[in-house]
């Protein structure tokens, strides 16, 4: 499931988090990074993935 979550996480940086946490504070941050820019959404994404 992972992995599927990584993949997620590269294409589409919140839907990766949504997966693994839900609507909530990482959720919005990683709106927000990837707003600013896709590649910190990507990396915030994959930390949060790796990290559960």
């Amino acid at each position: 499931m992972d992995l599927i979550r990584i993949i997620c996480a590269i294409f589409i940086p919140p839907l990766g988090v949504f997966l693994q946490v839900g609507i909530g504070a990482d959720f919005w941050i990683n709106i927000l990074l990837t707003l600013l820019g896709y590649i910190p959404g990507v990396v915030h994404a994959i930390w949060v993935i790796a990290k559960k």
